[in-house]
């Protein structure tokens, strides 16, 4: 009797050995993974006209394919799922809304992590960091306090939108769907100023008429870490992306990702002066 009792409590004991090792090893992804495996592919909310996240390569007639930071992350998280990724084009509206209604099964489309946002949805890690700033006129900007009254246009439903209306309450606030239209209105004077990350921002002036004629701010009114976003009780999803985004800053392939599209030889220079880590909210008025 000792011995079958002894017997028992080994057994015992192995089973929890073996369902904690299930339990907590970051290798194991059950549940939303499990419902994304179904259909044999991952869909990711991106956006598709926002250069250099997410945007059509037109030049290449033929496949017309996306390309940019975000769609480089989003292949990285798809090979890690071993799927085949799927793009479906968001904007600031609407990704969340889609992403709930199961539409698309990850976002990730410069969203910046806000803890209004995370009552609703959960994010990863940091994965860029911009600030948000001001493209204008040369010469027409030099503090903050230059653009109160003014008309200044910026992404409907954005970070940047709130953003604007708490540091400058007298100017004229308008949410447009594309960012496009924001560029024609400024180079027409139609509008004052376009108010949104300076990653973005720079990817707009890249793009203008006589962008010698334009300029981004040098101070800036808040910190934006984006976040990949993802249902709630999605743990498993979450874990994978997470893990995902730390091996890449620990190999390096990261930063490679970020010196492509952001490096002194692209057509957005930037600095990377973040790390993939948790992110620290808080906004600021620089």
């Amino acid at each position: 009797m000792p011995k079958l009792f002894y017997n028992f409590k080994k057994i015992i004991i192995i089973f929890t050995f073996i369902f904690q090792i299930i339990i907590y090893s970051p290798f194991v992804y059950p549940d939303a993974i499990s419902d994304i495996r179904k259909k044999n592919e991952v869909v990711f909310g991106i956006k598709d006209n926002l250069v250099p996240f997410g945007y059509i390569n037109k030049t290449d007639k033929k496949t017309r394919k996306l390309e940019g930071y975000d769609i480089d992350f989003a292949n990285e998280i798809a090979n890690k799922l071993n799927l085949k990724a799927v793009f479906k084009p968001v904007n600031s509206s609407n990704r969340i809304p889609l992403l709930l209604k199961k539409d698309v099964d990850i976002l990730i489309c410069t969203m910046t992590i806000t803890e209004k946002r995370k009552e609703e949805i959960d994010f990863s890690h940091q994965y860029f960091v911009s600030k948000q700033k001001f493209l204008v006129h040369k010469e027409t900007v030099h503090e903050l306090k230059d653009l109160e009254g003014k008309i200044i246009v910026t992404s409907k439903g954005s970070t940047a939108e709130t953003n604007t209306k708490k540091f400058l309450p007298k100017a004229k606030v308008l949410g447009l769907e594309d960012y496009s239209q924001a560029a024609h209105a400024l180079y027409l004077e139609k509008v004052f100023a376009i108010t949104t990350d300076e990653s973005v921002l720079s990817g707009i002036l890249s793009n203008m008429k006589s962008k010698s004629d334009f300029e981004i701010t040098k101070f800036d009114i808040s910190s934006e870490p984006y976040g990949i976003g993802v249902r709630k009780n999605s743990d498993d999803l979450l874990r994978l992306i997470n893990d995902t985004l730390e091996e890449m800053e620990r190999t390096g392939k990261a930063k490679e990702i970020f010196d492509k599209w952001f490096g002194p030889s692209s057509s957005v220079p930037l600095t990377r002066d973040f790390k993939i880590e948790p992110a620290k909210l808080g906004s600021s008025k620089n």
